[in-house]
């Protein structure tokens, strides 16, 4: 018996042992924040800027994301993104809170700031959506200007479509676009935005996955966060970044997650996702974080505990 209790009792010891190392061994990040593209590093300082100013994190991928948005030079998010087939400008947006409130636009114009035009919908309505005509005039209600968000880099570049493609789409292996920005404070907590003006010269009126919660952007405070950039269809129709949380939820890391999600896509496009442009970052309130793509090209910024890289990400096929 004596026997018994002693190998009992070091097993507990074991055991007590083991959690309390695992416990040390994850330590969260004083701040963590991953965004697309290599647009994602100044998006990634102005979002550790506010944070540093003892902002919320909601706040912080706000600040990130509008960078992107003001920046002429960037062809694929805000002022300066390449318009639709009829030459108009059309912007969707997303902004979400871990605690559950979000807010979203679509088929905006004239507007800079989408993703603050979202918020707003996230504080001041009933809703989470607003799109169109009723975006703008809510957009002009909450005091945002209207601004010809068309450049002539942008009208030159569409100018040339019309001449050399026949208004016929970009194939998928030439579309650039969305910032996603995910980030966790130094208390855990959670939030994320998403921007874009969409795929170059889309139908008027497409939207895409970006201003859709669920599909390109997930948060939840204790369990994590997703993000997309890419082809938007094909993270629609499986409601991407939502599935990134759910398998994180019930235990994946952020790597397998991301894996998983691109390999259901992957299933889904066949021989096309050999050049289609599609990726995914997502995090976890541990404090882990996980990339990956369908083919080679994808990008993302990485700002951890103050220092922040731009990291060419993994992809499925080479």
């Amino acid at each position: 018996m004596k026997r018994r209790k002693f190998i009992a009792a070091s097993s507990a010891g074991i055991l007590s042992a083991a959690f309390k190392a695992e416990q040390v061994a994850v330590v969260r990040p004083e701040n963590l924040i991953l965004s697309t593209w290599n647009f994602g590093v100044p998006a990634n300082e102005a979002a550790l800027a506010a944070l540093k100013e003892g902002k919320s994190v909601l706040d912080a991928v706000e600040s990130g994301v509008r960078v992107p948005e003001a920046d002429p030079a960037v062809s694929s998010v805000g002022y300066g993104g390449y318009p639709d087939r009829d030459g108009r400008v059309t912007l969707d947006a997303c902004i979400m809170n871990g605690d559950g409130r979000c807010g979203s636009v679509t088929f905006l114009q004239h507007i800079m700031h989408p993703v603050s035009v979202a918020r707003k919908v996230m504080e001041e309505t009933p809703h989470v959506m607003l799109s169109g005509e009723g975006a703008l005039r809510f957009a002009l209600e909450q005091g945002f200007e209207q601004t010809n968000l068309l450049t002539p880099e942008a009208e030159a570049a569409w100018k040339k479509w019309v001449q050399d493609h026949n208004y016929q789409p970009l194939p998928p292996e030439e579309i650039h676009d969305t910032i996603g920005m995910i980030a966790m404070d130094a208390g855990g907590k959670l939030a994320g935005a998403c921007t874009t003006s969409g795929i170059a010269f889309k139908m008027h009126g497409r939207v895409g996955d970006s201003p859709i919660i669920g599909a390109g952007l997930f948060v939840e405070d204790g369990v994590g966060a997703a993000t997309a950039t890419g082809v938007g269809e094909e993270v629609i129709r499986i409601a991407g970044s939502a599935i990134v949380v759910e398998q994180m939820r019930h235990g994946k890391s952020p790597q397998a997650a991301v894996e998983e999600a691109i390999r259901r896509i992957a299933r889904h496009v066949g021989e096309r996702g050999k050049t289609m442009q599609l990726g995914m970052l997502a995090l976890d309130a541990k404090g882990r974080y996980g990339a990956f793509s369908l083919s080679p090209g994808f990008q993302y910024a990485l700002t951890l505990n103050g220092s922040t890289s731009l990291i060419k990400s993994k992809s499925l096929y080479p």
